[in-house]
């Protein structure tokens, strides 16, 4: 099933609360940080068996950011690390956004659930400890800067699987040198599949199965 995952909360309750409602085994194919909304694949019964055909779906991405500040979560539910007052043009700014297009090498944010010495990373970062993770080759297929109004940014983005958006907008501050951070995101696209497909959660836990 699609859902449109609202704000707010992790992947993993999504799940939760599909389960106890349709009183089915159920896995979601991709996670989307709790400050992200947009399209969550959930597979129930048999078909969470097919997880894996789903993990290397290329993706789409809505991104809101701005510029001048830096936190330890790369996005504005993070503890403020440092903040910049020096502005940016929309010209140095696209300049930056040329430098991420095809394959790069990226960091995953120290606060994810990628696996660090059989730890999620931010198991590890919420209790202090410093956590060092590979870079990872992705690849960007495009993107575009579709608003710019100081210090506030939007991006769209056709990025490969195991991207992430909050690095990506943490490394065009580093460039800049006035730090940024994600504010919204919103995952629009998993491969073939759409958000038009998807629905509300709250309407589909509303819904009344037949019998």
């Amino acid at each position: 099933m699609f859902v449109d995952k609202p704000k707010g909360l992790t992947s993993f309750r999504v799940v939760e609360l599909i389960k106890k409602k349709f009183k089915v085994k159920a896995g979601h194919t991709g996670t989307l940080d709790p400050l992200a909304t947009g399209l969550l694949i959930v597979l129930t019964g048999k078909r969470t068996k097919e997880a894996s055909s789903f993990l290397h779906m290329d993706k789409s991405y809505e991104v809101e950011a701005i510029l001048g500040m830096e936190t330890d979560t790369f996005d504005s539910e993070g503890k403020v690390l440092w903040r910049s007052g020096d502005e940016v043009t929309r010209e140095e700014l696209e300049r930056v956004l040329q430098e991420f297009h095809g394959d790069i090498w990226q960091v995953p944010p120290p606060f994810s659930a990628k696996k660090v010495g059989g730890r999620k990373a931010y198991e590890l970062a919420r209790r202090g400890i410093a956590v060092d993770i590979p870079p990872q080759k992705v690849s960007i297929y495009s993107l575009e800067l579709e608003d710019f109004q100081v210090p506030h940014f939007t991006l769209t983005c056709d990025v490969s699987s195991g991207f992430y958006v909050r690095s990506l907008v943490h490394d065009i501050g580093e460039r800049l040198e006035v730090g940024a951070m994600v504010v919204e995101v919103r995952r629009t696209r998993v491969g073939p599949y759409h958000v038009e497909q998807a629905k509300n959660l709250e309407e589909m836990l509303c819904y009344k199965s037949s019998g």
